[in-house]
């Protein structure tokens, strides 16, 4: 059965197209969770329809970088005022002690979050499988959410007995590591146009697995067709790590181990510099930039402004809620915004780019043609914005007061056409219900 919603009369549709529409009192006619139609007037016989008045209109936006495992473990004593690596050292003990339970229930808080924030497509960033934990487990949080999800499996296979950071009981042997990539992909990766879900192979660090392990994990994803994602280039101390470790910066071990190119997206890069900004504009690798979290660990301010200059491939990511600690994506966009112009000038972007990199951005990071804008034959995800209230009062230009101004949150959310958020809370799950598992779990873990 054809199901039609028409959302209609916006204050403005932001579209993100080729010529980077912006429709006033703008219409989107959604067709089986497909745009069929954007512009003015449009009609719809039998059509469900939204009132859009006083709305600002825009793609979903898309995370490109989160650990939804990390919600248990926001503002935890001992880790809020550490660098890097003095953070994952208090963390580490006590993500030992999650399990599957832990996985679904923090991943449905963090998916419900960024749907809040007018979220419809995220990736999430799991490395580490304690007792039991599987990516099935956030996979299965994803679902009932309601979310279009990028899962990662990720891996961490150098313990502290062997020169790396994590505990030993966190490190899984890199065999199994190969062995449980091959099942997700094979289990739950879509590579259709509309996918719901799409699997992804995440080494964690340069810091916890071995060059074989990332070189494996390069040429396995390769042979699978699936994108590959690490974190790289995020501080001074891992700059410092790479040229004591490998002998050479981070851009220089991505190359050499097939990290770079089109399928390739690095979280961070805080600090690459020119030769690496160059590298990843000539592979086409991504970038997955985390300005609150690289303010919240003191990490620095990443390029930016050099790389969309020079044609890297840029989105935005909320990372874990244990170094954000918030979940907020449109936080995210407001503070590239800021952090651009702290480091380049009042000039140094704009409203609108902050906004393209979230959505278009985004999408184009994860390989999604399909995705990020709106325009006739892609996918209806897509965020209503409600522009009344006191946020965004007295505000001349809707799309620019979206970002300076507000509202954080979405009136409503359509992921695939479905509605996700409505009226400001979720249509999918009991939140509050989660809400209070979530904390339960919380407080079992704090007293542990």
């Amino acid at each position: 059965m054809t199901q039609q919603i028409l959302i209609r009369n916006a204050l403005a549709v932001v579209t993100m197209d080729h010529a980077r529409r912006e429709i006033a009192g703008g219409d989107v006619l959604i067709r089986d969770g497909i745009v069929e139609a954007v512009g003015q007037g449009l009609q719809a016989s039998g059509a469900e329809v939204v009132d859009a008045t006083g709305c600002v209109v825009t793609p979903g936006l898309v995370n490109t970088h989160h650990h939804l495992y990390q919600t248990l473990t926001r503002a935890v004593p001992g880790g809020q005022d550490a660098l890097l690596f003095g953070w994952l050292k208090t963390l580490y003990p006590i993500w030992a002690r999650f399990g599957p339970e832990e996985m679904f229930v923090s991943a449905e808080i963090g998916l419900a979050e960024l749907a809040l924030s007018g979220c419809s497509l995220t990736s999430d960033h799991l490395y580490l499988y304690p007792n039991g934990a599987r990516l099935d487990d956030t996979i299965a949080a994803a679902t009932e959410v309601g979310l279009r999800f990028h899962p990662t499996r990720g891996a961490m296979s150098i313990g502290e007995s062997a020169g790396g950071l994590p505990p030993d009981s966190l490190v899984e042997a890199e065999d199994a590591i190969l062995k449980d990539s091959i099942r997700v992909i094979d289990t739950f990766h879509d590579p259709a146009e509309g996918a719901m879900v799409r699997v992804g192979l995440a080494p964690c660090s340069p810091f916890s697995v071995s060059r074989d392990l990332m070189r494996d994990a390069a040429l396995l994803a390769r042979d699978k067709g699936v994108m590959l994602h690490t974190h790289l280039a995020e501080n001074d101390e891992d700059i410092a790590y790479s040229l004591a470790n490998f002998g050479c910066r981070p851009g220089q071990y991505a190359e050499d181990l097939g990290w770079t190119g089109a399928d390739v997206w690095h979280a961070h890069c805080v600090k690459l510099d020119g030769a690496e900004i160059d590298l990843f504009a000539r592979s086409q690798t991504g970038v997955a930039h985390c300005p609150c979290s690289n303010c919240r660990l003191g990490s620095g301010i990443a390029p930016v402004r050099a790389m969309r200059d020079n044609g890297v491939r840029v989105g935005l990511g909320v990372d874990g809620s244990a170094s954000n600690d918030a979940g907020n994506l449109m936080d995210e966009v407001r503070q590239t915004l800021l952090l651009q112009r702290v480091a380049r000038g009042a000039d140094a972007m704009s409203a609108r780019e902050a906004l393209e990199i979230a959505t278009l951005g985004g999408a184009q990071v994860l390989g999604r043609n399909d995705c990020g804008s709106l325009a006739p034959g892609k996918r209806a995800d897509i965020a209503v914005w409600d522009m009344r209230g006191i946020e965004a009062a007295g505000a001349w230009d809707p799309v620019a007061a979206l970002v300076l101004c507000g509202p954080g949150q979405a009136r409503h959310l359509f992921v695939e056409g479905r509605q996700v958020v409505r009226d400001h809370q979720l249509a999918t799950i009991d939140l509050p219900l989660v809400i209070e598992r979530q904390n339960a779990l919380a407080r079992r873990l704090a007293n542990a």
